[in-house]
């Protein structure tokens, strides 16, 4: 039923596949609970900055509803293909009984379940589909999940599949046993260390992700978890410019993943993960992207090439790329970012709120200030543009100075 507001926002139970979802109609301007699952997509500006009530352009992902179609046949009809392990592992996530209040949320085990049908359903069902390359030697495949909706979680579960995997047969190469696991900072880092087996409050004993029976097989398995400064590495031309005080040449790679995997370097094949992945992509040739911070086309460049270096010395299996926001920054508006084209899986933050599983936004509706007097909009909509804050805004203040008023004002009601 159409409706002027939203009664409710959470409208999905966050153990099901999502059955309705909230659309708004700019023509009448009211909101529609549609029935039906919303399609994987992304929102992007339109570029009408005047228009209060702009809900942006809707930019479908094909490849990630084709493939969410395919998949959802295979659920239905057992999950045909997959080994003996992969079967007990999808009987245990999807068993209510296993779980006294932890169970799996319905977005983490289509990623997980995702990626197992890429690598273990008969190859009859993925006819027609076709994942594209990031233009790189090793294969990507992006999740790409809302922050809050359990990624973590999904990164034990797919671990735990390659792991259990492999030592249950070594000869298949479609699974590892060790695991880089690559994060975009030390607060992450730190807090990914939970996918460690022998971790104390590892999440494989936390959330149930693998029966008790199988846990000792599973510290066969090696995980190393590196935040992507440690992936740094030099060209040949920083190193030319510096040579007149430093006459060591470039570290070779085999050099470069000894002191990167450390007690894993001599491992091979390795299945990698990447915590916030937007970080990792390929600069384009030039090593320049307008617009874009110099430090941030550093981090995706240290990113990227650095695993290309442990491919060439010891093979990446495949590489599963975690993140909200996968996009690749094109310097221009954020209407022409590019997004991942090897994302296989989607479950946006519009999903996660009608599913309730992240909090639920709060939107100012109201502004008792006094409007501006042209064009009686609230002195908030441009605040950067104010004339009173301008100035200040664009200046360089000292630290103990305080914000203006305006600023002041409209972040405590953000708060």
């Amino acid at each position: 039923m159409p409706s002027a507001t939203i009664d409710r926002l959470i409208v999905n139970s966050p153990y099901e596949e999502p059955a309705r979802h909230w659309r708004y109609d700019r023509a009448t301007r009211l909101f529609h609970l549609d029935e039906g699952r919303r399609p994987a997509g992304y929102v992007v500006a339109s570029g009408d900055a005047a228009a209060f009530d702009d809900p942006g352009v809707f930019r479908e992902i094909p490849l990630v509803n084709r493939i969410r179609e395919r998949v959802k046949a295979w659920r239905e009809s057992g999950h045909p293909g997959v080994t003996g392990i992969t079967k007990r592992l999808l009987e245990h996530w999807n068993n209510p009984d296993e779980f006294e209040s932890r169970r799996f949320f319905f977005c983490q085990l289509e990623a997980a379940e995702t990626l197992i049908w890429i690598t273990e359903a008969p190859p009859s069902e993925r006819v027609g589909i076709d994942i594209p390359s990031d233009g790189g030697a090793f294969k990507r495949l992006c999740a790409k999940m809302a922050t809050g909706s359990g990624k973590t979680v999904v990164m034990a579960m797919v671990i735990a599949w390659h792991v259990l995997n492999k030592v249950a047969n070594p000869r298949d190469v479609r699974f590892a046993k060790n695991i880089l696991v690559v994060a975009p900072g030390l607060t992450v880092r730190s807090r990914l260390a939970v996918l460690k087996p022998s971790h104390p409050e590892n999440y494989y004993e936390e959330f149930r992700v693998v029966p008790p029976a199988m846990r000792d097989k599973l510290r066969r398995g090696k995980v190393v978890i590196r935040n992507w400064h440690a992936l740094n590495w030099e060209t040949e031309e920083r190193i030319t410019k510096k040579r007149g005080v430093d006459k060591r040449g470039p570290k070779s790679d085999a050099a470069y993943v000894r002191d990167v995997l450390g007690e894993m370097a001599s491992a091979r094949n390795l299945l990698v993960i990447n915590d916030e992945a937007h970080h990792a992509w390929r600069v384009p040739a030039g090593g320049k992207v307008k617009g874009v911070l110099k430090s941030t086309v550093e981090e995706a460049t240290k990113w990227v090439g650095g695993l290309d270096r442990i491919h060439r010395a010891r093979g990446v299996l495949a590489c599963y790329d975690f993140s909200a926001t996968p996009f690749v920054p094109s310097g221009k508006q954020s209407s022409e970012d590019a997004l991942f084209g090897w994302i296989v899986s989607d479950f946006g933050l519009n999903d996660a709120i009608e599913s309730g599983l992240v909090k639920t936004p709060r939107v100012v509706i109201r502004d008792d200030a006094v409007p501006d007097a042209k064009t009686y909009k609230s002195r908030l909509y441009h605040i950067y543009q104010d004339p009173e804050v301008k100035d200040d805004l664009n200046r360089r203040a000292k630290p103990e100075e305080p914000l203006p008023d305006l600023v002041t004002n409209g972040y405590y009601l953000l708060g």
